[in-house]
């Protein structure tokens, strides 16, 4: 029995680098590689109002490097672009990149990105129902259905989801 479950490791293992390698998303991430991110400080302010304006020049701080401020293990971490619209109700949109790291430690609640039967989807962890034999991606979309993983599902969680980028010259 030990040598099943060793060649199902194996597998999942072979099929996880092949959906790693081929970027496919099943509902809702695409993977982006950190290693082109570049080091970039920007001009940084801080406390801007988002109602009565005020002068900008109070809030200049020396700069702020993206990297810096989130990724916190740059060797565990990585961009998912996203697909689709069953996160929304979260604000995360069709097109968002959001950033995941492995390192971080994973609870219930968390936004988290998963391989799930060769793909992989953002979502959020769901483990109330584990004393049942089964956990739960969920939807922040009622138009979508959460994804019930049971033992005969490959699944793995690939990180958590620690922040959300939005280009918004496109709106």
């Amino acid at each position: 029995m030990k040598s099943v479950y060793v060649v199902l490791f194996s597998y999942i293992c072979s099929v996880y680098q092949e959906i790693m390698e081929s970027n496919k998303p099943i509902d809702g991430a695409e993977y982006i590689s950190l290693e082109d991110a570049k080091r970039l400080k920007l001009p940084y302010f801080e406390g801007l109002a988002a109602g009565y304006p005020s002068p900008a020049g109070d809030y200049q701080h020396e700069s702020l490097d993206l990297n810096e401020k989130f990724v916190h293990h740059p060797e565990a971490s990585y961009f998912v672009r996203v697909r689709g619209e069953s996160m929304i109700g979260l604000g995360i949109l069709d097109g968002d990149i959001c950033l995941a790291d492995r390192s971080e430690e994973i609870t219930d609640g968390n936004i988290v990105v998963a391989f799930v039967n060769g793909g992989l989807t953002v979502k959020t962890l769901d483990t109330s129902t584990k004393e049942q034999g089964y956990l739960r991606l969920m939807p922040a979309n009622p138009d979508y259905k959460p994804i019930i993983i049971d033992a005969y599902d490959q699944f793995i969680i690939q990180g958590k989801v620690t922040s959300i980028h939005r280009d918004t010259r496109k709106y």
